[in-house]
């Protein structure tokens, strides 16, 4: 496609106020660009000053038909709250709609979400057709209307999004108050090409479980949640229940996050909860509560994806954006070994054979750091939002021009763009609560629908594919508005639901160029020590695992936390993503630490040769190998140890007395260091431990015979010498 097929390309930052409670939609500043928007009881504003908010708020509840497709009636209820400290008489609610043909761009309707004020584009009061509006006292909240206006009077002129305005307005003709929606027509016979249309459904969440493990009598091992949000979550109108409800039997394609399986099976064999996120005392774990929950969420999933397109992303969805740009490489290693374990997960989960293999940057970045580190994870399908304020898809170039195709990149894989006007609407409004509220899921399904519907009249007789991608967490309320916005624009004639894989089908060949990253989503990514602190982790993990009986529970327990460390969900959540990788940190600093030498500060050693006992504490919670004590003398000649090396095995949470064999030649003091070793490498464990060993009672013929072997030795060396010079002189 050229660029002038593009649906994307404009800037909406103001557009989507239209969703969040309180927005200029429903609490809209008034300006002095029309006498008529004064507000009750107050001179009109000099230009000079800020506006003055309306008196009242006005807000639609609910709207039908969604798609206007042939004549009869339009019907519009919500409710107007009176913000005002006056009381307002004699005010009706009517509709405007805009002017044929000022809808034709997407670009026009962000300007029609913008306005906080009436102008000319709104249209007139369709006459004949308003609801009185009872009388309003001040700060009255939340009176019902109900207003009904034939499709006939509308002034519609064939298929479009119109902009639909609804006001308030007293007997004077002021306006008292306005909102601002949009109205689809798709007359019967239209027959525009269908906008096929793929739809992610994500089920992530930010990470829960620890890094910690707690081994039981029977020799089980129980994980340690940091909390036991999960237990609502999973749960009977919990979140991600919730979006398991919804997406059964819709045309979706399902993107699940293997970790968040991994947590919901570990919850069914039961688990602890922290009391304190992030200590490193598994004992101080009480009991969790959400097993019946997860194995209900469990059920529910593997119900709904039952012959559906399912994704297995990265195992705990990976920050790609900052891994690539600030993470040791030694991490890539970790996170594609985890992936690979992760797909597996899903697909025995839940019976199916999931597509792996697909980066989803945050925000849709991609640059060819990007797309080089998702490639070096094993993942060759890379999503790239479209142009868009906070997008990074300008980076992305096919044919020659900006395309919102699948793009072969020359180093690799295949980069899919997703609109990114639509996730940044679908994004925008989970920060306002998630359109939980009838207004603001009406405003959203409205939104959408409208989007879609003028980005099939630019190009009205073109085959295209639409990539949908909402947020990673995404409401509920979110949700219920995006299908609800598909089945409309689907039964009207528009869309059609396609798979996920149809959008990668004939890619062209393009490349990835540099283009700048969004300053908001430079701003969330993990800072470079926090990744740094993570590989420093990761090395330490291998050292802990030399020493252990069994280390694969800890070693994969460990894994999983380092990988959620890096997760995408701590996106916006600096706190929390420091506080979970110094858990995972403590957790091992306490876990190294718990094996140590005991302290000592002298012994006595009595004779020609004796044992020394060091102690080694085993505060792990499963047995001690793998190590090797060793001591050295400070003075050899005196006293030594006679075994190089002594094999060190402690039971679990107790502790070892090593017996060291010493040979002793001569009596006084000896500073003796103790280490303990890795077996596997060698290295040093932990701290060393020096003592005095007092040496007594030596017998005086074992220090003659000591000397008189030094002498003898000096006396072999001075006779070598003597010889050697005579035969020097005969030469």
């Amino acid at each position: 496609m050229t660029a002038g097929a593009r649906v994307y390309g404009w800037t909406i930052a103001v557009a989507v106020a239209l969703l969040l409670p309180g927005g200029p939609a429903t609490a809209a500043p008034a300006a002095a660009a029309d006498s008529a928007a004064t507000p009750v009881g107050t001179p009109a504003a000099p230009a000079a000053r800020a506006p003055r908010p309306y008196p009242l708020t006005v807000e639609l509840r609910s709207l039908s038909p969604t798609v206007v497709r042939h004549d009869g009636d339009l019907r519009i209820s919500g409710s107007v709250t009176n913000t005002s400290g006056h009381r307002v008489t004699g005010a009706h609610i009517g509709v405007r709609i805009g002017a044929a043909g000022s809808a034709d761009t997407r670009g026009a309707l962000a300007d029609h979400a913008a306005r906080t004020t009436l102008t000319r584009a709104d249209g007139a009061e369709v006459a004949a057709h308003t609801a009185r509006l009872a009388r309003l006292g001040a700060h009255a909240a939340g009176r019902r209307f109900d207003l009904t206006v034939p499709v006939s009077g509308l002034g519609l002129d064939g298929p479009g999004a119109y902009p639909l305005t609804v006001t308030a307005t007293a007997a004077d003709g002021r306006v008292l108050g306005l909102t601002r929606g949009y109205l689809p027509a798709y007359p019967d016979g239209t027959g525009l090409e269908r906008l096929r249309t793929s739809v992610l459904w994500p089920l992530t969440d930010v990470p829960h479980m620890e890094a910690l493990t707690r081994r039981t009598g029977d020799g089980s091992v129980l994980p340690v949640f940091r909390d036991d949000a999960l237990t609502a979550a999973f749960g009977p109108g919990g979140r991600l229940r919730r979006l398991v409800e919804l997406g059964e039997d819709e045309p979706v394609t399902w993107a699940v996050d293997p970790d968040l399986i991994v947590q919901a099976q570990a919850m069914t064999r039961g688990y602890r909860v922290a009391r304190t996120p992030g200590s490193s005392d598994p004992q101080e774990a009480g009991p969790g509560r959400g097993g019946r929950e997860a194995a209900g969420w469990l059920a529910a999933l593997r119900k709904a994806v039952r012959g559906r397109d399912v994704i297995a992303l990265p195992y705990a969805d990976p920050d790609l954006a900052s891994l690539a740009r600030g993470g040791d490489p030694a991490l890539a290693a970790l996170l594609r070994r985890a992936s690979a374990t992760g797909t597996s997960v899903v697909n025995r989960a839940l019976g199916v054979r999931a597509r792996a293999g697909v980066a989803w940057p945050a925000g849709g970045m991609l640059d060819a750091g990007i797309a080089g580190y998702a490639r070096r994870l094993g993942l060759d399908t890379m999503l790239a939002s479209g142009e868009g304020p906070d997008s990074y898809g300008a980076a992305l170039v096919a044919g020659g021009a900006t395309d919102d195709g699948p793009v072969a990149l020359g180093g690799g894989g295949t980069a899919l763009t997703y609109d990114a006007t639509l996730a940044s609407l679908l994004f925008r409004s989970h920060p306002a609560g998630g359109a939980a509220g009838a207004p603001a899921r009406l405003a959203l399904r409205q939104r959408l629908l409208a989007e879609t519907l003028t980005a099939v009249r630019e190009l009205p007789y073109a085959a295209r594919d639409l990539v949908l991608v909402p947020p990673r967490r995404m409401p509920v309320g979110v949700g219920r508005a995006l299908l609800s916005a598909l089945a409309a624009g689907q039964e009207a004639g528009w869309l059609e639901p396609s798979r996920f894989g149809d959008g990668l089908r004939a890619p062209e060949a393009g490349e990835l160029r540099d283009g700048g990253h969004p300053a908001g989503l430079r701003a969330t990514e993990l800072p470079p020590e926090r990744l740094a602190a993570v590989a420093r982790d990761r090395r330490r993990l291998r050292a802990l695992a030399m020493v252990l009986s069994d280390a694969r529970a800890t070693v994969a327990s460990v894994r999983a936390a380092l990988a959620r460390s890096v997760s995408t969900g701590w996106r916006g959540d600096a706190a929390g993503a420091r506080a979970y990788q110094e858990g995972v940190a403590r957790y091992l600093t306490a876990s190294i630490a718990s094996v140590r030498l005991v302290p000592k500060s002298r012994v006595v050693v009595t004779g020609g040769s004796a044992t020394i006992p060091v102690t080694v504490a085993n505060g792990l919670q499963q047995d001690l190998t793998g190590v090797e004590l060793r001591v050295l003398s400070s003075r050899p000649e005196r006293a030594r140890a006679v075994d190089r090396a002594v094999d060190v095995r402690a039971s679990r949470a107790v502790s070892r007395t090593v017996r060291v064999r010493v040979s002793a030649h001569a009596n006084g003091p000896v500073r003796l260091t103790a280490q303990l070793y890795t077996r596997a490498d060698g290295r040093p464990w932990g701290a060393p431990m020096t003592f005095t060993a007092e040496v007594r009672s030596v017998p005086s013929g074992a220090v003659a015979f000591v000397a008189g072997g030094v002498g003898l030795m000096v006396l072999a060396a001075t006779l070598r010498l003597r010889s050697a010079r005579r035969r020097g002189v005969r030469k």
